[in-house]
């Protein structure tokens, strides 16, 4: 298992942390193909870097699976920035 990039910190806006917390639910517990979750989240607008952003911060990993190609799911920090972080829904 490998972490995608993990940078020191950086200050980000509140759109993009939100926009985080919606890419790490959406990926959910299990993995998922590396090319679903980049052509759904990928954007090339250097103010939404979404995708950029939490593997930066080391909340997404990368791994191999035999027979299914390379997959990315969410690592222990993005699970715990996001049990941490992510407001309930309202009802």
């Amino acid at each position: 298992m490998t972490v995608l990039r993990q940078s020191t910190g950086h200050a980000v806006s509140d759109t993009v942390d939100t926009l985080i917390l919606d890419l790490l639910a959406w990926m959910g517990p299990d993995p998922r193909p590396y090319a679903e979750v980049l052509e759904a989240w990928r954007t090339s607008c250097p103010r939404l870097p979404v995708w950029e952003d939490a593997n930066d911060r080391g909340f997404i990993v990368r791994h191999r699976a035999a027979g299914r190609g390379v997959l990315v799911s969410v690592s222990a920090a993005g699970a715990e920035y996001l049990r941490k972080h992510r407001r309930p829904s309202p009802r």
